[in-house]
């Protein structure tokens, strides 16, 4: 009885343990000033303010190149000001997401190896890495994507090993009392819709869900129909769940035509600037770098070699075909490799997912031999020797302070431009200054101040004229060649006419409005 009781508790325990320690970490981290310090945890913050703070509020702020779910899920919390600017409430939901991980995890290799130790060694390498921690205690949208995938995994594995009754075979009492009105099989159908909810959830979050949900979904008809049942039978069962997230995917590309007149994410949003553009070789050469840096050269072997074991077993043991469902989160690297492919800038952010792989698989390596406590007892060992989860020298907590010199520089600019009178307003690129945005809601600036892209007619008006409606122009000059406004302003020197330079720094060009409206017939 002690596995059945520790398969119930083991993860909320484990999650209870990283609540706390998350919150004392995310704590740790503002007390340093560093947790904004990264621009898209600013920018995260803008987009979800931006909802209802703007010039157009509305739908339409959503905006089509981040998925929806972190903003939607805090587009009212960063209504207030105090939060806004501290980044309070993502910071709370990345906690939340931390401990939600942490418990999947536990939950994925206890249901694997049937080790607590091995289960509680496992959720350790993930929760004591100093990256992981950091990301956590920012409103950067990692950790929701861990959060919702690893579930999402939890909950397929267990599906998996539902065994459909017979048509003729007698419902138990303890069926029918599960059973939903009509539907489903001693609750099998509602656990299945909520784990395509789940998924579906993870694939309004972030672009690396995609691949894992396909591999995860495709595991779970090899895994059923290794343990007997007819394939037809399995393809049925995962249609359930795979409906939910196809819909998320499928009504996000059409809000995104809707939106932007795309229907995925377009691939000019970056200067393709990475050595490894068009070399395939190059780009899994940066991935497996930056999964090393993150962790250690002793946790990515045996994380390594535990995801080997996952797909061998997966393959080729008939009743452990839900090995491979586990096996299906290294999917997640799919996305950052193509994006180093397509000539992406090298973020090491991006590898972050694949911690949650290092850490299931370093359980799975532990979980297949004997003296399963004795090899937990050595993963945390292994673990508090390669990890330091407060290590200010951490790649993530460096990458995030790339920008931090820019700040007291902008803060320049922003004196420049004091309080704007009611009215009056800042044309700029949220795309390139997004994290400028929020920034400035410090000295009292708030998103409805600022003429952006998100505005529609009035930006693309704008565009061709700006007299009539910004004081203010605002220029990225410097960053990825500069932006969109700088470029115009190379191309059409006009664009500036009537526009005084006043004030610059980190980049950044402030002109003021000197010229005269012009005139119309009314």
């Amino acid at each position: 009885m002690i596995i059945p009781f520790a398969r119930r508790t083991l993860p909320l325990a484990c999650a209870l343990a990283a609540v706390i320690g998350g919150a004392f970490v995310a704590w740790h981290y503002q007390a340093l000033d560093l947790t904004l310090t990264h621009y898209d945890a600013r920018g995260h913050l803008v987009v979800a303010r931006r909802i209802f703070d703007s010039l157009t509020p509305g739908w339409q702020q959503i905006g089509a190149v981040w998925l929806p779910l972190p903003h939607l899920l805090n587009a009212i919390p960063v209504q207030y000001d105090p939060w806004y600017r501290s980044g309070a409430s993502a910071v709370a939901m990345s906690i939340a997401a931390f401990a939600t991980a942490t418990g999947a995890i536990a939950a994925i290799v206890l249901a694997l190896t049937g080790s607590a130790w091995v289960a509680v060694g496992a959720a350790a390498v993930f929760a004591l890495n100093p990256n992981v921690l950091y990301l956590q205690s920012t409103p950067l949208t990692e950790p929701l994507l861990m959060a919702l995938t690893t579930l999402g995994i939890a909950m397929l594995i267990s599906d998996a090993r539902l065994k459909p009754r017979a048509p003729s075979e007698p419902r138990a009492p303890s069926e029918r009392a599960n059973q939903n009105g009509a539907r489903g099989k001693n609750g099998a159908r509602g656990f299945s819709r909520a784990a395509g909810w789940i998924l579906a959830l993870a694939c309004l979050t972030r672009y690396e869900a995609w691949p894992v949900t396909a591999c995860a979904l495709a595991a779970v008809v090899w895994a059923r129909w290794r343990r007997g049942e007819p394939l037809t039978s399995a393809l049925r069962r995962v249609a359930v769940i795979a409906r939910y997230p196809a819909i998320a995917i499928v009504g996000f590309a059409i809000f995104s035509r809707v939106v932007i007149g795309e229907w995925f994410l377009e691939r000019n949003f970056f200067v393709p600037e990475n050595k490894a553009l068009n070399d395939p070789v190059m780009a899994g050469a940066e991935i497996w770098w930056g999964v090393r840096t993150m962790s250690g050269d002793v946790l990515v072997v045996l994380g390594g070699i535990g995801a080997a074991i996952l797909i061998g077993i997966g393959l080729f043991d008939r009743m452990q075909g839900e090995a491979l469902i586990a096996a299906s989160l290294l999917a997640t690297a799919a996305i950052p490799w193509g994006a180093f492919y397509e000539g992406h800038p090298f973020r090491i952010r991006y590898m972050a997912p694949l911690i949650v792989v290092e850490a299931i698989g370093t359980g799975a390596l532990a979980g297949v031999r004997r003296y399963r406590a004795a090899i937990g007892l050595a993963v945390l060992a292994t673990a508090a020797y390669e990890l330091r989860p407060l290590d200010r020298m951490a790649p993530m907590v460096v990458e995030a302070q790339w920008d931090r010199p820019n700040a007291p520089e902008r803060a320049r600019v922003t004196a420049c431009l004091g309080q704007p009178d009611s009215g009056q307003k800042i044309m700029a690129s949220m795309g390139s200054l997004g994290h400028y945005m929020q920034e400035a809601s410090r000295a009292g600036l708030a998103i409805r101040d600022f003429l952006h892209e998100g505005n529609g007619d009035i930006w693309l008006a704008a565009l061709q004229n700006p007299m009539p409606f910004a004081e203010w122009i605002l220029i990225e000059e410097k960053a990825e060649g500069g932006d969109m406004l700088a470029r115009r302003a190379r191309e059409q020197p006009a664009f500036l006419a009537g526009y005084s330079r006043v004030c610059e720094g980190a980049g950044l060009a402030l002109y003021v409005r000197t010229g005269s409206l012009p005139k119309t017939d009314r």
